[in-house]
């Protein structure tokens, strides 16, 4: 049996549970619930290494705890079986972050605001239409979510933020509701004048291509590019702009990749980058003369924006211990006369990145510039 027909059957056991449920058949509920849990189980079986698989067991042993609680007369527990597309949306009204935060990724800040500012402050200038799906791809802690933000700030648009992985959800047959359901909150906003970023990230988890792959993950694809049709209509000139961001864009296939008329590289911060970075999160720290932000630049190439930050942050805390060591007690109370920590210095610095090696590999940049030279799209 192919596994959208286990699927659907797992389904359809799980409903007629919880109308056995809700109605106090419990034995009746008890048969139902099994059935669509030996269902879940077979198909974990089936698909090892499917995303989905995952779910499918949690699925199983929430429908299993609700059979022990029935058999010990527990009543219908209808809040958690509230199967509500608004848990996977995340909105925040004009977020709060400014280009002045969005460090060493000029090409992408550059290709971005002409696909998205522009167009929203002029839009008789774009007679032809605009781009509304913008892919932004390339390592994690590079500011991929940094640049969505900004730009929705940028235009005081409303910021719809999602996670992937949260619209697969666990209550079968309800992720590609959820799809719709959030295009339908995006489509209404736009609607009553405002501009929408729907900002979809870890986009590899919802459309990305698999050589094991269920109903479910099919259907969810299938409905992503439906309403991703429906955001690029060339006649409509809509204000919904649909970014995702990815560290895999190589697993996208080619239906998905033509919905995204801009494709945007945004890779690890090159030298001048780097002191910017350095700059930027020590502006804050106590640092001794001898601290060269150009040198730690140099030493730092191949790592993210968020190693370094991660890289001044431990060298701030390793100077704040020795200050606890050295003071004990005292060292704990704002304002001891014990003073404060010393300044880092360069050596605090050099001492932490000799632990510290690059989140991303040579062999990962690589396929990013191999994918970069076949799809990019500024």
């Amino acid at each position: 049996m192919a596994a959208a027909e286990l699927e659907q059957m797992a389904l359809q056991y799980a409903t007629e549970a919880q109308k056995a449920d809700q109605s106090g058949s419990r034995e009746v509920a008890i048969l139902k619930y099994q059935r669509a849990v030996d269902v879940l189980l077979r198909l974990v079986a089936l698909y090892p290494n499917s995303p989905q698989s995952r779910l499918y067991v949690e699925k199983a042993n929430q429908y299993r705890e609700r059979i022990k609680q029935l058999r010990e007369g527990g009543d219908y527990p209808t809040a958690s079986n509230n199967a509500n597309g608004d848990t996977v949306v995340v909105l925040e009204e004009n977020p709060k972050v400014s280009w002045d935060s969005v460090i060493g990724v000029d090409t992408a800040k550059e290709a971005i605001i002409e696909s998205i500012v522009y167009p929203q402050r002029r839009p008789d200038l774009f007679p032809l239409g605009w781009p509304k799906g913008i892919l932004l791809y390339g390592p994690p802690g590079c500011g991929k979510t940094l640049l969505a933000a900004a730009v929705a700030s940028e235009i005081q648009a409303q910021f719809y933020q999602v996670d992937a992985s949260a619209i697969m959800s666990k209550w079968l047959g309800e992720s590609e509701k959820n799809v719709a359901r959030l295009f339908d909150k995006a489509r209404a906003a736009a609607g009553a004048g405002e501009a929408v970023i729907l900002f979809i990230d870890e986009a590899d988890a919802l459309v990305g291509i698999r050589n094991e792959e269920v109903g479910g993950e099919a259907r969810v694809r299938d409905e992503f590019l439906a309403q991703m049709d429906g955001v690029n209509d060339k006649g409509k000139n809509s204000s919904i702009y649909v970014v995702a961001a990815t560290n895999k864009p190589w697993v996208f296939d080619e239906p998905f990749i033509r919905r995204f008329e801009k494709r945007i590289y945004v890779p690890l911060p090159d030298q001048r980058s780097r002191v910017e970075l350095f700059r930027f999160y020590t502006k804050k720290l106590r640092l001794a003369d001898d601290v060269d932000l150009d040198e730690l630049a140099a030493i730092t190439d191949g790592y993210s924006g968020s190693d370094i930050k991660d890289i001044c942050q431990s060298a701030q805390m390793k100077v704040v211990k020795e200050f606890f060591e050295e003071n004990g007690a005292a060292g704990l109370v704002a304002g001891s006369p014990k003073g404060e920590p010393r300044p880092l210095a360069m050596s605090d610095f050099k001492d932490v990145i000799s632990k510290r090696k690059p989140s991303v590999s040579k062999t990962m940049v690589a396929l990013y510039e191999k994918w970069t030279a076949e799809h990019a799209a500024l």
